[in-house]
């Protein structure tokens, strides 16, 4: 089973890329989790360069979602909504159908008490209106900054919540081969 995972945060510090990290190691057996770093290298999106030729970059990041079984997300919270680049890369996407009917699950880290439950709530609308099989086991992780240390998740609770999430997109994968 393979899974592919990304920040929305470019952030070198950021807590939600150390989210898609610690997700890496917390992998059932027989399950691989690729973190995609590049969402910053995605031009802005243009619906008349993406009618033409989607930029490389654009066909690759298409290429590792398609190729995935599953998708986990993390996302920071800013003005109460997700990352102009997660928004981005997001955009890119909705025309190639990359994450139609796949296990997704979102993930927030945010160092505030409701750990960016709305731009939890605004990523996984989004991908509701994409086609993407959104997981009800998606996670807000509050006072991020006390619970992630040196880029890894570090708090016993957050770890099993965590593990929940990808055991949970395990589940969704297996169901969705079996049916």
């Amino acid at each position: 089973m393979k899974f592919l995972a990304f920040s929305g945060s470019l952030r070198k510090a950021s807590l939600n890329t150390a989210v898609v990290r610690t997700a890496q190691r917390l992998c059932p057996p027989g399950t691989t989790l690729e973190v995609y770093d590049r969402l910053g290298l995605l031009p802005y999106f243009n619906q008349d360069v993406e009618s033409v030729q989607p930029p490389a970059e654009v066909l690759d990041f298409r290429a590792r979602l398609a190729a995935a079984d599953a998708v986990l997300i993390s996302s920071p919270e800013y003005a109460h909504g997700t990352s102009g680049v997660l928004k981005n890369a997001l955009e890119w996407v909705v025309g190639g159908g990359e994450l139609v009917d796949k296990p997704t699950a979102v993930v927030t880290a945010s160092p505030s008490m409701t750990g960016g439950d709305r731009a939890q709530a605004w990523v996984k609308e989004t991908l509701e209106v994409m086609g993407a099989r959104v997981l009800p086991e998606s996670l807000p992780i509050a006072l991020a900054t006390v619970k992630i240390r040196d880029g890894q998740v570090t708090d016993e609770s957050t770890l099993g919540d965590l593990r929940e999430v990808i055991e949970a997109l395990a589940r969704a994968v297996k169901e969705q081969q079996q049916a």
